[in-house]
């Protein structure tokens, strides 16, 4: 999944309007404009397209956890100059104040099944030995399974 996709399909499920968009980059004190994220939203094939670079996607989701869960005390977190699958799924997580069983159950409802432990792997630290990359499938379902939890009337839309 490319960062354009993900941005899209967390502002599809959370239905989030072109200022609210703008208001999460500012909650990570991030200033965008509305154009800069219409380009973002757009098709590849679209001649106005920007790729969001991962640090802009980093930024995004950091303001998506502000603004879900309220701004940590002191210094706010740094945007990663590199995101993988596993970053975005866990600042997910974190945003969406998921335990295990939130995302298991979630994963379920799109029958999608994962162990307890098989998830535990994608949040551990890369040196770990048990640690599992999360591949794009993995990501897909779980936003398509929140997307289901929170838009149950639009179910289909968006299924790869």
């Amino acid at each position: 999944m490319t960062n354009n996709d993900i941005l899209r399909r967390i502002r599809y499920t959370f239905d989030f309007k072109d200022a609210a968009m703008v208001d999460i980059f500012a909650a990570a004190e991030h200033e965008v404009s509305r154009q800069q994220v219409i380009n973002w939203l757009k098709k590849e094939e679209d001649t106005d397209f920007v790729k969001l670079t991962d640090t802009e996607l980093a930024i995004f989701l950091n303001g998506l956890i502000n603004t879900k869960r309220g701004k940590r005390e002191g210094e706010q977190p740094q945007p990663e100059k590199r995101l993988s699958n596993n970053m975005v799924f866990m600042k997910l997580r974190i945003a969406l104040n998921m335990k295990a069983e939130d995302i298991l159950d979630t994963l379920k409802a799109v029958d999608f099944n994962l162990s307890k432990h098989e998830l535990s792997a994608f949040f551990r630290k890369p040196e770990n030995k048990h640690y599992r990359e999360c591949k794009d499938q993995i990501l897909r379902n779980f936003l398509f399974g929140v997307q289901r939890q929170l838009r149950p009337e639009d179910s289909e839309e968006f299924q790869d």
